[in-house]
């Protein structure tokens, strides 16, 4: 047996190697959003592939409907000679068709067979998954914001096993099934023209069912589709948040919206099996008709002596082998038809255009200074309020300001527009002169290290989530990174189910297994690490307790250096030192100034200050009193 498999596998692996899922292609920001062209975009790659594997499925269908043939001329000789006129005249044919079918037909059925699944169906939808993935990752921040992660993720899963079975019923059905109709009509017709006529009334009547069955099949698939994700989607989501489903103690809450898309699930796909059972009445009814209609006939025809034994016999051979083929025909083509809709269904997520993309003549920004200057600046997400109105600030190369202002105001609208997370609706921002919309998104990005209020971690291990701020990073320069930002104590001490310890702990979905000030900590040091010449603060110690805060004060501090910065903070202590203080109200800058010319001037920010109660931003109502 073990020789066996060494034997076969080079061979396999041979065919494997046909298309190369990877192969280098030209993106697009606006993918065909029609099925059709959205196939053939996909199957460009393994043109040569399908021709070779479509006509290696004639090759085999033809086989079959010849093998029948044969066995109808057996009966005929062996029905009108005796067994030595069969020996002397015959032996020698046998012989060879004895050959043909022992050595010659499973070469040529494993070649079929090996085409389609060893150098098809693997690599194209690996193929499909990999671009799919590459495409989705290209789209904005923006865009993500507006899905489910659970349902992007489910279409990017299910559409390239969807987009393998209808390829695989496409050839090991259709065009299977469409030679071996032709082939048997061409067989009934040369035993006599008349056995054709029942095959082809059954032929019309069942091209009828199939339409009524491709018509109905596919908005139901797709329908089916849409609600498997719906349930993805929302389950997904409350696992995601598990913590404020506890806390809150909405579990049964959380049974019910879940409930909800499950049994519109269980609706749909009962709908879709609805059609499947009618499909299988229709078909069992035409394939009576069709055993009637044919051997019937073939009988009729050899008792008025108008057909031999062996007509009969290949007659009733073939309608046998027409009535087992059609369900699997009919079940062929109602799968392919479901998948073409899960296909469609994905998509509307893996076909939708990149909205925001480099300019075609984008460069990779040259940071010389630092000098960042905000033009003009208006942006309200699409809607009429919200966001930033008419923004118009400099920060000059180096400079340290502190953004403040209430919930609202528009400080997270600032940074995403200087990320270029979103492209700005009117008014432009310059680094140095350039402006952001003109130069590549990762050279910009890669000149920004930011710290977020929300520090969620890859699902990985500490070591690989320090290393994501500069992946060449040495080891040393990992860990110095660590115990500048106070994390090389708990990290000695993590441990994960598996085992693992240390740097090389996994961490959980978005650092799930640590606490908030250790997963602000890992942030830190992979922004520390990355040493970025513009430094974004989003509440960068808003996770960390008033200990560990002030153990790295001094290395925010020292991150500071040299560096222009823009610090988002609640805790205005924090942002007390800045170079200079904006105050955003309302979408527009309403006071700008040092800490203490702020306070002399008794507006806004003096306002936040007098109601601090331990160094946070007082509430709104008071505020405004």
């Amino acid at each position: 047996m073990q020789w066996a498999t060494t034997k076969e596998r080079p061979v396999l692996q041979y065919f494997e190697k046909f298309v190369d899922p990877y192969t280098p292609y030209q993106e697009t920001d606006h993918p065909p959003q029609r099925l059709w062209p959205f196939m053939r975009e996909y199957a460009r790659p393994f043109k040569k592939i399908f021709i070779l594997t479509g006509l290696m499925s004639l090759v085999v269908a033809a086989i079959e409907i010849w093998l029948i043939f044969y066995m109808g001329r057996v009966v005929d000789i062996l029905s009108t000679h005796t067994p030595d006129e069969v020996r002397g005249n015959y032996g020698l044919e046998f012989v060879a068709v004895v050959v043909f079918i022992l050595l010659l037909r499973p070469l040529l059925q494993f070649i079929d067979v090996a085409l389609l699944n060893n150098a098809i169906l693997p690599n194209f939808g690996t193929m499909i998954r990999w671009r799919a993935h590459r495409h989705v990752l290209r789209q904005s921040v923006g865009w993500f914001e507006n899905d489910f992660a659970g349902r992007i993720a489910n279409r990017i899963m299910q559409t390239p096993p969807a987009a393998g079975d209808a390829v695989f019923q496409v050839f090991d059905a259709m065009t299977f099934s469409v030679a071996y109709f032709i082939g048997a009509g061409i067989l009934l017709a040369d035993s006599d023209p008349r056995l054709a006529i029942p095959l082809l009334l059954w032929l019309l009547l069942y091209a009828v069912l199939i339409r009524w069955t491709i018509k109905n099949v596919g908005p139901a698939s797709k329908a089916s589709s849409d609600a498997r994700s719906e349930v993805t989607g929302r389950v997904v989501d409350s696992y995601s948040n598990i913590h404020s489903v506890k806390l809150f103690a909405h579990h049964d809450t959380e049974i019910e919206y879940a409930k909800e898309a499950i049994e519109n699930t269980r609706k749909t796909f009962a709908r879709e099996m609805r059609i499947f059972t009618k499909m299988d009445l229709g078909l069992v009814i035409l394939n009576g008709l069709l055993i009637v209609g044919v051997v019937g006939w073939a009988v009729l025809l050899w008792m008025n002596g108008n057909a031999t034994v062996g007509a009969v016999a290949a007659a009733t051979a073939l309608t046998l082998r027409l009535n087992a083929m059609t369900g699997w025909i009919m079940w062929a083509l109602s799968t392919f038809f479901r998948s073409m809709g899960v296909v469609s269904e994905g998509m509307e997520t893996i076909a939708q255009p990149v909205s925001l993309v480099d300019a075609p003549d984008a460069k990779e920004l040259n940071l010389t200074a630092g000098e960042i200057a905000f033009h003009h600046l208006s942006h309200h997400y699409g809607k009429s309020t919200g966001g930033l109105s008419d923004v118009h600030l400099t920060l000059k190369p180096g400079e340290k300001i502190g953004l403040v202002g209430r919930s609202g105001a528009g400080k997270s609208t600032l940074v995403k527009l200087l990320l270029r997370f979103y492209d700005t609706e009117s008014g432009d921002i310059l680094i140095d002169g350039q402006s952001i919309s003109k130069v590549t998104q990762d050279s910009l990005r890669a000149a920004i290290g930011m710290v977020q209020q929300d520090s969620a971690l890859l699902h990985r291990s500490v070591r690989d989530n320090i290393l994501y701020g500069r992946p060449d990073a040495t080891e040393a320069e990992m860990i110095s990174a660590a115990k500048r930002a106070a994390a090389e104590e708990f990290i000695h001490d993590l441990q994960d189910p598996q085992g693992r310890t240390g740097y090389d702990a996994h961490v959980g979905e978005r650092g799930v297994k640590l606490s908030g000030g250790q997963r602000q900590r890992i942030t830190l040091a992979r922004v520390i690490l990355k040493d970025a010449p513009i430094l974004v603060l989003d509440e960068a110690t808003s996770a960390l307790d008033s200990e560990v805060e002030a153990s790295i004060q001094e290395t925010l501090y020292g991150m500071m250096e040299g560096k222009t910065v823009i610090a988002i903070a609640h805790r205005l202590s924090t942002i007390a030192h800045m170079d200079r203080i904006i105050v955003l109200d309302g979408g527009r800058i309403a006071e700008e100034g040092s800490h203490a010319d702020l306070l002399a001037r008794g507006g806004l920010y003096a306002a936040f200050w007098n109601r601090q109660s331990g160094g946070f931003l007082g509430t709104e109502e008071e505020a405004a009193e």
